[in-house]
């Protein structure tokens, strides 16, 4: 993405007053909710059972069209600006986006606030450490979906362990075999660790420092690739030997050879937040849907599934009858000692984030 084409949502031609573009809602008379979603993030029918998504038509009557048409965050904000930007409908009742994307929609105007009395679920049972983020203090306009992690994974078959950041930056016998997220929050999260800096809170010599490493090591050969949420068939390959990863990615890849690590400089932490656009026909429909998914015994099924980190309280107990062994899963329901290890990204204004968002543009294409 260009500096030119970078998103500028602090501009007053592309902010939104939410409730001027909020239309009658066609929820009872038209039973139709279409979602954008990440690849492998819900359960399907296989063999007898019965998906959360099937059971949700069943039990509501509502026909969803769900598409897993999110790769990347930019990729996918590239497909709505010029709609919500413009207050034109996206054809979409609802779609998630990680924690800063999800900041700025709903600080541009561009997310339709949800109904509390139609979402008790989400206030009742979402844990405590999503309940109250600064962007969205009361989950307002957002819901979480899953939460997860960022590290690393390695093909074993095809390469000795590797146990830390530093090791994807400079081994040797990883050199033209590593992929890193576009994700700039994730990357260069990491790139912050090695030097010792908290990606929390940092100076801009440090992001200086962080962002000179990477270009160095970009110049030098050692990346294949900077990747969306598509790395995996080339970790499973061999084309990569080790990679930048999301903590479910590798444990639904259904490849025992593939192994996902928390490296040694620490882990990063995220959310995907479902939010209804503005012009969105089905809101009701979204509120229904988002409800469902914050029933315990609903959640757990979808946990259990694509092992990421459970926004739902009751979940755990939940699991013991959905599948036991997931119970004291980490990926899932990780322990204080875990959460402990994480870190999150460093809010941004929009002209940092802008700034810092073409110099790791501009490392991709060195």
């Amino acid at each position: 993405m260009s500096a030119a084409v970078l998103p500028l949502f602090g501009t007053p031609d592309q902010k939104q007053d939410p409730s001027r573009l909020k239309v009658p809602d066609r929820s009872e008379s038209d039973p139709r909710l279409i979602i954008s979603n990440w690849p492998e993030y819900i359960d399907e029918d296989d063999d007898g059972y019965v998906s959360t998504l099937t059971q949700f038509e069943k039990d509501t009557g509502i026909t969803v069209r769900y598409t897993a048409d999110v790769n990347d965050n930019d990729e996918f904000f590239s497909k709505v600006r010029n709609q919500l930007g413009s207050g034109t409908s996206t054809k979409r009742d609802l779609f998630a986006l990680t924690d800063w994307m999800a900041a700025r929609m709903i600080q541009v105007g561009w997310i339709q606030k949800l109904d509390a009395s139609k979402v008790p679920n989400l206030h009742a049972n979402i844990i405590d450490s999503l309940a109250k983020p600064a962007w969205d203090p009361g989950r307002d306009y957002s819901a979480p979906w899953q939460s997860g992690l960022t590290g690393i994974a390695y093909n074993k078959a095809k390469v000795d362990e590797v146990r830390s950041f530093s090791d994807l930056v400079t081994r040797p016998d990883l050199k033209g075999r590593v992929s890193l997220l576009t994700e700039m929050r994730d990357t260069m999260g990491f790139m912050l660790l090695i030097d010792g800096a908290d990606p929390e809170k940092f100076t801009d010599d440090e992001w200086k420092q962080a962002v000179e490493r990477l270009t160095k090591a970009k110049k030098a050969g050692q990346f294949r690739s900077f990747t969306g949420n598509d790395y995996v068939q080339d970790l499973a390959s061999g084309n990569v030997l080790a990679c930048e990863a999301w903590s479910g990615d590798i444990a639904n890849a259904g490849d025992e050879n593939l192994v996902w690590v928390p490296p040694e400089e620490g882990i990063m932490i995220w959310a995907d937040n479902m939010m209804v656009p503005n012009l969105a026909t089905h809101q009701a429909n979204a509120e229904q849907w988002i409800n469902y998914y914050y029933e315990p015994e609903v959640a757990a099924k979808l946990a259990d599934y694509n092992s990421y980190i459970c926004p739902v309280k009751g979940a755990q107990e939940a699991m013991e009858k959905v599948n036991p062994d997931n119970v004291e899963n980490e990926l899932i329901f990780p322990t204080e000692k875990t959460l402990s290890l994480t870190h999150r990204f460093m809010a941004l204004d929009e002209a940092k984030a802008r700034t810092y968002e073409k110099d790791y543009t501009d490392v991709q294409r060195a």
